[in-house]
Parts: C-alpha cells; structure tokens; sequence
C-alpha cells in the first residue's frame, strides 16, 4: 500500500509551509505529496494569507525535492485551457527529473469561480473529456509532428506540440463518484482512478464499475490504480486523537466513521479493509499543516506496518 501526503492549502498556507512538508514527506519515506487546486478556503477558517496556485507550487517544490512524485488532486478544468495545461505540466516534469502526475477534474465549487473571475460553464463534464483528450494527445504526439483537434469547445490547429514531458508517459488520474460516465472516463484516459472520501463499500462498487468500463474499452481491469484520498487523523492515545481533531475542527468519532482516525493499530486496520476493496494507494488529507509530527508518528507506526 502506498501512501502519500494530500494537502489542502487554500485552508491557509504559505508556499513555505508546504515546502516543509514536502520535505518532511520526503525524509519520512512517504510516496508523494499531492495538493488541491482551489482559489478560494472552505468553511469558517479565514484562509489566510490567501491561496496558492498549485502548479507554481509544484513547480517550486519540482526543484527542492529529489525523490516523491508531486501532484494534484485535482486540478480543475475550469482554471486553465488544455493547451496551456500540456505545457505547465510538462515543464514542472521536466523541472523535477520526471516526478509528476496530473489529476485533472472538472471542476466544482462555483463560489471561488465568481471571487476571482473564472467562468464557470453549465457544460463542465464534457469540457474535461475534451480536456484530457487534448493534454493526452500533446504529450503523445511524435516529435516533428503537429496535433490536430477539433471539438465542440477546444479548437487546436497544427500545434507542435511541444515540450515533452520528461517521463515517457505522465501518470493521469480521474476520480470522483458518478456511476456512469465517470468510470468511461477514467477507462478511456486515466492511468489511475482515485475515489475521494468514501466507504469501504462504496469504493469497492466504483472500483467494480471503472473494471468493467475498462474492459469494455479494450483495456484489462488491472490496467489502472485503484486509490482513496481520506482525511487522516491518527494519535498515540486518546487524548492525542481528541487534540489532533480539535485542532481541525472536527469530531473524533465522525473521523473513524469517514476517515482514517485513532490509534495507528486502528487506522491500519482500516487501511485493511480498503485493500480488499481494491485500493493499492492512499492519499492521507492532512488538514494542520504545522503539525510535523503527525507525520512523523504516521510513518514510524502506520507506514512501518504496511510496508
């Protein structure tokens, strides 16, 4: 089971911040650190000093890490044109030797649209199917030659393409709960389907329907990675679970109900039962971002049992 490091840093962060805990992500044996694509903070936290945009974070932290894979979960459709996608994600692969992942959404939460002047189209679904088949399409496309799209919201005409990833192949993740058109589109494109917040059971029936769309699409089922992303609060005794959940303005038991919370015993058993479901990686949210030691604890107890 791999686990990676998820942050959420429109809740408050500054860029420093997530470099230390990219680096503690890094020194503690973790696979990756993952961040959101968000513009505006959610809920009653104040934000501050303001959001951070996540591919100029990836791209610093491209430089000032060696070995984690760096990404999004996920980066909204709605933010960028895929043509300009293909190329920022391609230099900060470039920039880190190799270590990137795009997850690539459609898009959400309309309030940060309207803050800060981003349309927010009806249409949002089939945008990021044309979106992935144009960022896929670039990268893929054969040195020397051009790409060609034609869609009902994207128009590319003889782009070269260019550059290339470093990576022979960036990893693509889609996710999310619909039932229907949702696993289509991780069969056709993703190289990985992540399944956020959810149940054992209903990750197992997601997981069910992206293998049978992938095998309807001509690909094997194992073709693809099944993970989770899951708010993570874990402490040694008591006490430090009821603190590190206070500290996040959640309840303890609403965390061992929807997250992976209590003792590290307890959150590997937990982990347990999503591998059976099908899930080979975990995203771990971590909300309080000061608070190193949790990573710390997290690695010396949880992922020193799984590995």
């Amino acid at each position: 089971m791999d686990l990676r490091i998820f942050t959420e840093p429109q809740q408050g962060a500054t860029y420093d911040t997530l470099l230390a805990v990219a680096k503690a992500t890094e020194d503690l044996g973790f696979d990756a650190f993952f961040r959101s694509d968000h513009y505006l903070r959610m809920g009653s936290v104040d934000g501050l000093p303001g959001p951070t945009d996540a591919w100029i974070t990836l791209a610093g932290l491209a430089r000032e890490t060696k070995r984690i894979r760096l990404g999004t979960l996920m980066t909204a459709g709605t933010f960028r044109l895929p043509g300009v996608l293909a190329i920022q994600v391609a230099q900060v692969d470039q920039m880190s030797g190799g270590r990137v992942e795009l997850g690539l959404g459609a898009g959400w939460f309309e309030e940060e649209h309207k803050a800060y002047g981003i349309p927010f189209p009806k249409e949002k679904f089939a945008r990021l199917e044309e979106q992935l088949e144009i960022v896929t399409g670039l990268w893929a496309t054969d040195p020397g030659k051009t790409f060609d799209f034609h869609g009902t919201y994207y128009d590319l005409t003889d782009s070269p393409a260019l550059p290339k990833p470093a990576q022979r192949k960036i990893p693509v993740l889609v996710g999310g709960h619909g039932p229907s058109r949702t696993p289509r589109l991780a069969a056709k494109y993703a190289d990985e389907f992540n399944m956020p917040f959810a149940s054992v059971e209903d990750s197992a029936r997601q997981f069910g329907r992206v293998r049978a769309a992938a095998e309807e699409a001509g690909r094997g089922g194992d073709d693809l990675t099944y993970s989770n992303a899951l708010v993570v609060c874990v402490g040694r005794d008591e006490a430090e679970i009821a603190r590190r959940a206070a500290a996040i303005g959640r309840e303890v038991d609403e965390l061992k109900l929807n997250g992976l919370a209590g003792s590290p015993s307890e959150v590997v058993d937990k982990i347990g039962r999503y591998a059976e479901a099908g899930s080979s990686r975990i995203y771990l949210q971590v909300l309080d971002l000061e608070d190193l030691d949790h990573l710390e604890l997290i690695s010396a107890q949880v992922q020193a049992q799984l590995s």
